[in-house]
């Protein structure tokens, strides 16, 4: 019966302003990605909310969302996290991870992952993608380079075995990677709007995490540069939906 269902493994807390505006950050993907006759769920598993083993083989496939969080830490959440996606891999069910679910799935595969040692990464990259990529996206026009949304300081190190890059930029090594068919890891935010990403550099540095110069800097550069949302919903479809 219906359409084809979809899960979101949601890593972060909402904030207020995200909430008010977007219904949350689940709101936000359902926005890019659900299309008509689809079901989308959400599972809160930043607080411990997974789905049962006995419902995951009714979903097509799973986002896994930023975080806050580090991934290559080992809280319980984290670590119950990194045994599900073993799992979903087993079974060859679509995986696309953003920023920390970039990461936690290059953790989960048996890759590294760590601080950037080059610090923060926060505003509008432009990333080169391999001539390889087109192979996952070959219905699609794709530019080789696209401009996203980055704010993250961890990275992927070293991929898992049999993964390949299939996009970097001058600030990080691994920006996005596939393994097999039914994987696929983005380091930025394709799902961001650009207030979305103003209010975490207010966030960052009331938390001081930041400093005062660095987020009047990258506002600036925020200001005059634009994300290509619009490629990226359609690789992000591309991938997710086998098109």
């Amino acid at each position: 019966m219906g359409g084809k269902r979809f899960g979101v493994l949601l890593c972060a807390e909402d904030s207020e302003y995200v909430t008010k505006r977007y219904g949350g950050y689940f709101g936000v993907f359902v926005g890019m990605l659900a299309e008509e006759g689809e079901t989308w769920d959400v599972y809160h598993v930043v607080s411990g909310e997974f789905p049962d083993d006995d419902v995951i083989g009714d979903y097509e496939g799973f986002v896994i969302t930023g975080s806050c969080s580090d991934a290559h830490s080992d809280d319980v959440w984290i670590c119950r996290l990194v045994n599900l996606l073993k799992k979903l891999d087993s079974i060859k069910k679509k995986l696309l991870g953003i920023c920390f679910g970039h990461q936690i799935l290059g953790r989960a595969l048996g890759g590294k992952t760590g601080r950037n040692d080059s610090g923060w990464d926060i505003g509008i990259r432009t990333i080169h993608l391999s001539s390889s990529s087109s192979k996952h996206f070959s219905s699609l026009k794709i530019p080789t380079l696209l401009s996203v949304i980055e704010c993250h300081r961890d990275k992927v190190w070293e991929l898992p075995p049999k993964a390949e890059v299939i996009a970097w930029s001058d600030k990080t090594g691994i920006e996005m990677f596939t393994y097999g068919n039914h994987i696929m890891g983005i380091q930025g935010h394709p799902e961001y709007t650009k207030d979305i990403l103003l209010h975490l550099i207010d966030c960052l540095l009331h938390r001081n995490l930041i400093a005062d110069s660095f987020a009047d800097e990258v506002r600036a550069k925020v200001d005059a540069y634009e994300p290509d949302r619009e490629a990226w919903r359609e690789l992000c479809l591309g991938f997710l939906k086998a098109r």
